[in-house]
C-alpha cells in the first residue's frame, strides 16, 4: 500500500501541513474576538510632593474585563469566514497528499513498464542469439551467405544495445520513487519479488461516477470554502457601516497601606459603555466593501473553472482508460501472429525454404509488438491513476478495479 508509506518530508506536503496549522490557529484567534477578555492587574506607587521629603505610597490589585457586543454580526462572520479557511486548508493539505500519492504510484509504474520491457528484449536477444549461430552454421556450411551472418550479427547487437539503456532508465525510476517516498535510494524497499510485473486490474467497464463522489474532491472543496470564506467577508466589511458596542468594566482594591488593601472602604469598581458609529471615513469602508465583493467575483469564477477542469480530468480518464484497453486488446492479438511469424520463419529458414530476410523481419516485428504491448500495458494502468487522482483519491474505483 503505496499510500500509507509516502513519507510527510515532502517539501509540498510539509507546507500544507504548516498552511493547516496557521489556518487553524488563525480561525481560535479571531473566534476569541466573540467573548469578555478579562485581565489581572497589581500595582504599587511611590511619591514625594511639597519638597517636604514625606513620600506616598500608593497599591491597587483587581480585575478589568471588556467585551465587544457583537451587535451586527461582523465578529461572527469574521469567525465563519476563518473556519471556512482552515476547511480550505485542510482540503488543500488532502489535495497534495493525493497528488503525492499519485505520483508515487505513476512511478512505482514507470518501474514495472521498463522492466518488463527489457524482460522482452532480453528474452528477444536469446531468440537472435540462436538465429546468428543457426545462421554461422548454415554459412560455415555453404548454406547460407556471409551477409546472411553479418545481418544477423547487427540485429543482435541492436537488440544488445537496448538493455543498458533500460537499466540506465530503471535505476533513474527507482531514484525518483525514493525521492517521493523521503528515503536514500539504498533505503527503497525491495521490488525484487515482482520485477518485471505491471499492475493489472479488472475491468471498469460500465463505471458511473456518482457527483456527489466528483465533489469530494479535494481542489474542488477547498475551492468551495474559499468561496464561502469570502463570501463571509463581504458580511465582516459591511458590518463596519454600522455603531459597535462595548463594554468594559473593573474592580479592585486601592489604598495607601498594604496592609488595609482589602478593606471593604479600600473597594473600587467601575462600568463603562461606548456606542461608536462612523460618521465620515472618506470612503474607506465602501472601498473595503467594493474590495471584498471584487475578491468573492474571483473566488466564484476560481471555483467554477475548478469544477469544468474536475470534469474534463475526469473524462480524460475515462477516455483514456477505454483507449489503452482498446489499444491492449489489438496489440495482444499482433502479439500472438507476431509469435506464429517469428516461429514459421524460424522453421522455414532452418529448412531451406526461407531466406534470412524473412527470419529478420519476423524477429524485429516481433520485438515491437511485445514492447509496444508491455508499454501499453503501463500506460493503463496510469490511467487509472489518472482517474484515482482526478476523483481526489476516491476508494469508490477500488470497488471496481485492482
Amino acid at each position: 500500500d503505496w499510500s500509507s508509506d509516502v513519507c510527510s518530508s515532502d517539501l509540498d506536503l510539509k507546507s500544507a501541513q504548516a498552511q493547516l496549522r496557521e489556518a487553524r490557529a488563525r480561525a481560535n484567534f479571531t473566534d476569541a474576538a466573540l467573548y469578555p477578555q478579562l485581565t489581572l492587574n497589581a500595582g504599587a506607587n511611590r511619591s514625594e510632593s511639597g519638597g517636604n521629603g514625606k513620600p506616598n505610597y500608593s497599591h491597587s490589585a483587581g480585575f478589568d474585563a471588556s467585551w465587544e457586543i457583537d451587535l451586527f454580526g461582523g465578529n461572527r462572520r469574521a469567525s465563519e469566514a476563518a473556519v471556512a479557511s482552515a476547511q480550505a486548508s485542510e482540503a488543500s493539505l488532502r489535495d497534495v497528499e493525493v497528488s503525492l500519492v499519485a505520483e508515487v504510484a505513476n512511478a512505482y509504474i514507470s518501474l514495472r513498464t521498463l522492466e518488463a520491457r527489457r524482460a522482452v528484449a532480453a528474452g528477444n536477444l536469446a531468440s537472435q542469439q540462436e538465429t546468428r549461430n543457426l545462421t554461422r552454421w548454415r554459412w560455415q556450411a555453404g548454406l547460407a551467405s556471409e551477409l546472411d551472418f553479418v545481418q544477423s550479427e547487427s540485429t543482435l547487437a541492436q537488440t544488445r544495445a537496448k538493455l543498458p539503456a533500460f537499466d540506465s532508465q530503471i535505476e533513474e525510476t527507482r531514484n525518483q520513487l525514493a525521492i517521493l517516498l523521503g528515503v536514500q535510494p539504498a533505503q527503497l524497499p525491495d521490488l525484487s519479488a515482482s520485477t518485471g510485473r505491471i499492475p493489472a486490474y479488472s475491468s471498469l467497464a460500465g463505471l458511473r461516477i456518482p457527483l456527489d463522489t466528483l465533489r469530494q474532491r479535494p481542489d474542488l472543496r477547498a475551492a468551495e470554502r474559499k468561496l464561502a470564506a469570502q463570501t463571509v467577508q463581504v458580511g465582516v466589511a459591511t458590518a463596519a457601516r454600522y455603531p459597535a458596542l462595548n463594554l468594559s468594566g473593573s474592580i479592585g482594591f486601592q489604598a495607601d497601606d498594604a496592609g488595609r488593601l482589602l478593606r471593604a472602604d479600600s473597594l473600587l469598581n467601575s462600568l463603562a459603555a461606548n456606542l461608536a458609529a462612523p460618521i465620515f471615513d472618506a470612503g474607506r469602508i465602501r472601498a473595503n466593501i467594493a474590495i471584498q465583493n471584487a475578491l468573492l467575483d474571483q473566488a466564484l469564477a476560481t471555483y467554477e473553472k475548478t469544477v469544468l477542469q474536475a470534469l474534463a480530468d475526469v473524462e480524460n480518464a475515462l477516455m483514456a482508460l477505454a483507449k489503452t484497453a482498446a489499444r491492449e486488446a489489438d496489440l495482444k492479438e499482433a502479439n500472438a501472429s507476431a509469435q506464429s511469424a517469428d516461429q514459421l520463419a524460424r522453421q522455414r529458414y532452418a529448412s531451406g525454404l526461407a531466406d534470412h530476410l524473412a527470419v529478420l523481419e519476423a524477429e524485429r516485428t516481433l520485438l515491437s509488438v511485445q514492447d509496444s504491448l508491455k508499454s501499453v500495458e503501463g500506460e493503463r494502468a496510469s490511467a487509472l491513476v489518472q482517474l484515482y487522482k482526478a476523483m481526489g483519491g476516491s476508494p469508490a474505483i477500488g470497488e471496481n478495479g485492482k
